[in-house]
């Protein structure tokens, strides 16, 4: 991390006396819960969800046949291609009637993913959102921004319902009208907001266009998820604003924002909630478990879902299992890859974050870009569009600094790319998740 004078620490890091008891607990104890709370699950499911009974019916598995934790990887996966195909209630395990609330994916490349949550299941959510803004530096009575879109996507609701079950004030501002956002964060200046990281950016650039010093808001923390974001854009916000900058893990199709989170006194990977979400890793081609410590694909089940309980749920992120640090749960390595974001150039796997990482250490460059992919006869092109710093106005440092972005790309990464240095506000704002990826191949 970078050595920059961040809010006191002392001042946000939670009192043991604050934790939930499963955050302290000891191993045998939550074993023997996420056993019963497992077996549960699967009989829920089995008994309530058609599309359950005959997967495991298929693979000759019965919920009774659940005798320790080892045994649920006999159990099938389920994959975002069975909710859809089970659109739009037929993942439900209750009655329409229970379900209390429904949210639902953008559906951009297809029938969207519903989920439905009844009474009990809106408040074992609130509850994990409030447990992750306390592990990030929050307190009753402080004033939450809340910047994620509001809707169908999870973050708005998930974060606002949240943060007033932990007793904060809440603004609920959704995404977009950035000028407002600046305006509502120096009016009624809230102590934490809860944004994308990549909308985070935006929101600097307009603290800066209106010439304040973002390092004087009243800004103590900020808690950013829905979107891989690398370490070094976690020092480059935190420098930028001086506050703690906390990632947050979740996932419509499990719960929402809320299933992980970082601890701010240790910021080294998210804690999992696990009194509430069993979590596996996978070698994605395989689908064997491998041991804690392995990179893979990480896998979830509910463990008191009840409207819609997930069982071994793909989410085609990347990580690994750790230790516990902050909390004695176990961590998820920082998520900075999906295996379907994972981009192939001439035989070669490319993630935005590896780009992203690289650029920021340049610093002619800022932290807005795009990959951009082409085809000239059976090859393909990536291009790297990213803009200047206001202050590298000069063609030859941008010049120079693009060959160096090349260079490095090509030594670490291994692949060849062009870098084009744009204008600053070149590139199109995201007003939530960013779109780094511009594919413009043709179809096969």
């Amino acid at each position: 991390m970078l050595d920059i004078p961040l809010r006191k620490l002392e001042e946000l890091a939670p009192r043991p006396v604050d934790l939930d008891p499963f955050e302290i607990s000891s191993v045998d104890r939550l074993r023997a819960h996420q056993l019963e709370r497992l077996l549960w699950t699967l009989r829920h499911a089995y008994d309530n969800v058609p599309h359950y009974r005959a997967a495991f019916d298929a693979a000759g598995v019965h919920p009774d046949d659940l005798r320790s934790l080892d045994d649920l990887k006999r159990f099938p996966f389920t994959s975002k291609a069975d909710l859809r195909d089970n659109y739009p209630f037929g993942m439900f395990a209750v009655p329409r009637s229970q379900v209390l609330r429904i949210h639902a994916s953008s559906g951009t490349t297809g029938k969207p993913t519903v989920v439905g949550y009844t009474r009990a299941d809106i408040d074992a959510w609130s509850d994990v959102v409030a447990r992750s803004i306390r592990a990030a530096g929050g307190r009753p009575g402080m004033i939450v921004h809340v910047a994620y879109g509001y809707g169908l996507f999870t973050g708005g609701l998930g974060a606002h319902y949240g943060a007033e079950r932990l007793g904060c004030t809440v603004v609920p501002v959704s995404g977009g009208m950035t000028e407002r956002q600046v305006q509502l964060i120096n009016d009624f200046k809230p102590d934490i907001i809860m944004v994308t990281p990549s909308y985070m950016l935006a929101i600097l650039d307009e603290f800066r266009r209106q010439g304040l010093d973002p390092r004087r808001s009243s800004l103590r923390v900020g808690i950013f998820g829905a979107e891989p974001w690398t370490n070094a854009m976690r020092e480059e916000i935190e420098e930028a604003f001086d506050l703690h900058a906390v990632d947050i893990y979740g996932l419509s199709e499990v719960m929402g924002p809320g299933v992980a989170s970082e601890c701010v006194e240790t910021k080294d990977g998210l804690h999992v909630w696990e009194d509430h979400f069993y979590p596996e890793v996978i070698d994605p081609i395989s689908g064997d478990v491998l041991p804690d410590g392995e990179l893979g694909e990480l896998v979830f089940t509910s463990l008191a879902k009840e409207a819609m309980p997930v069982v071994r749920y793909r989410t085609r992120d990347l990580t690994r299992l750790l230790p516990g640090t902050a909390r004695r749960l176990r961590r998820l390595e920082k998520v900075t890859g999906r295996s379907d974001d994972m981009i192939i150039v001439r035989g070669v796997n490319v993630f935005p974050t590896q780009i992203e990482e690289k650029l920021l250490g340049i610093p002619e460059l800022s932290m807005h870009y795009q990959i951009v992919l082409t085809r000239t006869g059976r090859l393909d092109e990536m291009e790297v569009h990213v803009e200047a710093r206001p202050e590298a106005i000069e063609l030859a440092a941008r010049e120079a600094a693009a060959r160096r972005l090349e260079r490095m790309v090509k030594d670490t990464i291994g692949v060849s790319a062009s870098v084009r240095v744009l204008d600053p506000e070149s590139i199109e704002r995201s007003l939530g998740k960013a779109k780094r990826i511009v594919d413009r191949r043709p179809k096969e």
